[in-house]
């Protein structure tokens, strides 16, 4: 028996453990699907996509998506301590300011929840009325610096769009590099910086390759956790909460095995109806990224990380190629007049990033493109089968809207002006898997063919929807849910950064602590605001 019982060790999960457990009077246990963080490949930033359908990663596909040729969608998941933070590319970028506000949900706006963001924060930029400093989360600028980020941000620059050096601050728009969740150049997941710290507590229980199945409840009340590790069953009993943080896909998969949500849906899979809660699944949104790859051969992308010079100037500097996250740089546009917010983001990475990141780089390249920030189209997370190890249905339905479409199209055109500038020069010798032409026909085509998911899926347990502002599951007792499926919209970033934030909240929630103030005279010191 323990008084919170939290499913999940991701990005909020351990944020939420390691919080809830600074109060020794509370017995908290931590449950993990998978095993602990302790592969080497998990601490080496320019290693993430080995981990990709391995052991840690749930490996989950959308359905066929049906706006694009009918491919399904790789979308991968961390089934690991520290959850997709630990098999991330660890960018550290919140939302915008309008999209917390436009939540229109009590105690979640910008203004309410910058004082958590700042709370978590240890920015090696030091405090200011953006950025804390000595937080637990390590937030560093890259140590990479690859000579192709480089070039696309002065390409960028040469292109017309102007500079920014801090996209977490007042204003998004521009380009320049990405700060990342790493500390001395290695990953800084969730379970680096919340959990290892807070594991010797006695009051604190860390159980992993336990898989749960179900939520217990007894009448309207949740009372504990079913799931099972190898064949053995095992069951977890919570005498205040139980508090899902499984993620935008298991979370809401959790609640309808349980037998709360869309009571149909639920009957016609033989699954005892305790709640009809037809928002659970619904409410879909991810980033979908348009890939314009360019091959060169310059011998500067990411195939030399593995090179001895390099291997050693990692392990005894934390710097070079192994430190890289990837999208190393990049840049926030408006596509169109009229915008309030950019609509666009590109991720620029100095590799060859084909099918999703699982295709073997055949030769030097730059990978970069636009990220639909503000889609339009909805998807929906629902169940095959009764069966809690059946993974569940994801159908993402990108480009259902044609809104959509007509934003990533402008998106790949301003792309391609950049590709065309002199600094890319170098490192545009042939576009891969190019379309015909350059006609909106060809281009939208290619957008069909080639569009992936940047693998930022949330918003299937909203707030307001299927949680109250104080993420209780309206209509049960002793449940929350605290993690990016209860973000109302995803938002301008990624949401990494807002599930930590959403965790840091989550405790005070749950501990029935005051809220931060975001007056806190130390917030309004910093004379730049």
């Amino acid at each position: 028996m323990y008084d919170y019982v939290i499913v999940g060790a991701g990005s909020a999960g351990c944020v939420l453990a390691a919080r809830l457990s600074e109060d020794p009077s509370v017995r908290v246990c931590l449950i993990e699907a998978g095993p602990s963080d302790d592969l080497e490949t998990i601490h080496i930033p320019a290693a993430f996509g080995e981990l990709f359908r391995t052991r840690v990663d749930w490996d989950y596909d959308s359905h066929e998506e049906p706006a694009l040729r009918r491919r399904r969608i790789f979308l991968p998941r961390g089934r690991v301590l520290g959850g997709t933070s630990s098999i991330n590319a660890m960018l550290y970028l919140r939302g915008n300011k309008l999209d917390y506000d436009s939540w229109g949900q009590p105690g979640w706006s910008y203004d309410e929840l910058l004082p958590y963001f700042r709370r978590s924060e240890d920015n090696e930029r030091g405090a200011s009325y953006y950025h804390g400093a000595g937080g637990p989360m390590s937030v560093s600028d890259g140590r990479s610096r690859n000579i192709q980020s480089q070039a696309f941000l002065e390409a960028a620059g040469q292109a017309g769009w102007t500079a920014n050096d801090d996209f977490n601050a007042g204003d998004q728009e521009g380009f320049g590099f990405f700060q990342v969740t790493q500390r001395d150049g290695r990953r800084c997941s969730t379970a680096v910086a919340y959990l290892h710290p807070a594991m010797d507590r006695p009051n604190l229980t860390v159980e992993t390759n336990i898989q749960v199945h179900k939520v217990l409840t007894q009448g309207n009340r949740a009372v504990g956790v079913v799931g099972s590790r190898l064949d053995d069953e095992v069951v977890v009993r919570a005498e205040r909460e139980v508090i899902l943080c499984a993620g935008a896909y298991n979370s809401p998969q959790l609640l309808m095995l349980s037998g709360i949500g869309p009571a149909d849906h639920l009957r016609m899979l033989g699954i005892d109806v305790v709640l009809d809660h037809p928002e659970v699944g619904r409410n879909l949104q991810d980033h979908p990224l348009v890939p314009l790859i360019f091959t060169h051969d310059q011998p500067v992308s990411l195939l030399i990380a593995e090179e001895p010079e390099y291997v050693r100037q990692f392990a005894e500097e934390g710097r070079g190629p192994l430190t890289s996250n990837g999208p190393e740089a990049g840049g926030f546009v408006r596509t169109r007049d009229g915008l309030s917010a950019p609509d666009v983001v590109y991720f620029s990475g100095p590799l060859m990033f084909a099918d999703s990141g699982l295709g073997l780089p055949t030769g030097h390249a730059i990978t970069y493109g636009p990220v639909m920030l503000t889609p339009r189209s909805r998807g929906e997370v629902t169940l095959d089968s009764n069966n809690p190890t059946t993974k569940p249905k994801i159908q993402h339905n990108y480009y259902q809207d044609e809104d959509d479409l007509r934003t990533a199209l402008a998106g790949v055109r301003i792309g391609l002006d950049i590709a065309r500038q002199k600094a890319m020069g170098p490192y545009h010798q042939a576009w891969l898997n190019a379309p015909a032409s350059e006609s909106d026909a060809d281009l939208t085509e290619y957008i069909r063919g080639y569009t992936h998911s940047i693998f930022h899926g949330s918003s299937t347990c909203a707030i307001g929807k299927v949680v109250d502002p104080e993420l209780r599951v309206m209509g049960i007792e002793g449940l929350r849910v605290a993690d990016v499926s209860v973000m109302p919209t995803t938002g301008r970033g990624a949401p990494n950064a807002s599930a930590i934030a959403i965790g840091e909240k989550a405790a005070d929630l749950i501990a029935g602590r005051p809220p931060l103030d975001p007056a806190d005279p130390h917030l309004l010191a910093d004379t730049a605001r």
